[in-house]
């Protein structure tokens, strides 16, 4: 997730700077406070979602299934998931069988662009700004958040594939990275993806559009609160758009990188990027180049 995050960070940043190269503007925090935030086409609803993860990888065979229940309002720009799930893994070693059972209770509530994540274990809650939305708001206040996610997709190599029905509701079906959506209105109604011989599905299986959410449904329990940093700070990219011409030196610094140079740079004070693997590190790197480069119009 951390992974994402960034490259969608990155990557609004420059479609956003891109478009915007010759118009002087406000700073990024002003432009946030002054423009609204719109997700979704549909202004409000409650969906529940059932889950399920199969599959084998490195001999080991992994089961799983969850619930996700999500509510939203102010077409989208509230909204909180509440996800339960249990994962069970079947480990055979030097003749050996092992299981290990976990569960997991998630609650994230994103509202106007402040994200937050309750620990149910730390009986904590940590929140931070979304920059993806932050920077959405702040460049694309005549369109939603959608249509940027669109976009987003295109330059990663997503397409739309098709389009069908699911559970009555017209579906767009986008494929990007190995995951397949089912997109309804700018709402993900389903998920496939296989990586790794592992296959995951989530499906919608009661929706309810546009009727009056109760606000005990956006509640978050009554825990300390920690704020934590992002990995771009809205005070970082508080810039006016005369200083575009430090954007294109940051992106000319970017796209000379080697991978070496940018995973140093990447991981100096970000535990979670450390903990992160070669493999998934050159992933990173590579859509980040993909994206300069689309940047640079090449």
């Amino acid at each position: 997730m951390k992974k994402i995050n960034i490259i969608l960070a990155l990557f609004i940043i420059i479609i956003s700077c891109k478009g915007n190269e010759n118009k002087p503007a406000d700073s990024l925090a002003v432009k946030i406070e002054q423009n609204k935030l719109k997700r979704y086409q549909v202004e409000s609803g409650i969906i529940h979602f059932t889950s399920t993860i199969s599959g084998k990888v490195l001999g080991s065979t992994m089961t799983g299934t969850g619930t996700e229940t999500i509510y939203f309002k102010d077409w989208g720009a509230i909204e909180l998931k509440d996800e339960k799930s249990s994962e069970t893994t079947h480990i055979k070693f030097f003749g050996k069988a092992k299981e290990e059972t976990t569960t997991k209770h998630t609650v994230n509530k994103l509202d106007n662009g402040e994200w937050y994540t309750v620990d149910f274990e730390r009986k904590e809650i940590t929140t931070k700004r979304s920059i993806p939305i932050d920077m959405i708001t702040a460049f694309h206040p005549d369109s939603d958040a959608g249509d940027t996610g669109k976009e987003m997709l295109k330059g990663l190599g997503g397409k739309k594939i098709g389009e069908e029905n699911y559970m009555g509701y017209p579906c767009e079906i986008w494929e990007a990275m190995g995951v397949k959506q089912w997109v309804h209105k700018h709402i993900t109604l389903k998920i496939e993806t296989t990586v790794m011989g592992i296959t995951t599905s989530k499906k919608a299986t009661k929706i309810e559009f546009n009727i009056a959410v109760p606000d005990k449904h956006f509640k978050l329990p009554h825990f300390p609160i920690k704020k934590e940093e992002s990995f771009f700070s809205i005070e970082e990219m508080n810039f006016d758009m005369d200083n575009m011409e430090d954007m294109n030196a940051n992106m000319d610094m970017l796209s000379k990188l080697s991978f070496e140079e940018w995973k140093k740079m990447a991981t100096k004070n970000d535990p979670e990027m450390r903990e992160m693997s070669d493999e998934e590190l050159h992933q990173t790197y590579n859509m980040i180049q993909k994206m300069v480069k689309m940047r640079k119009g090449n």
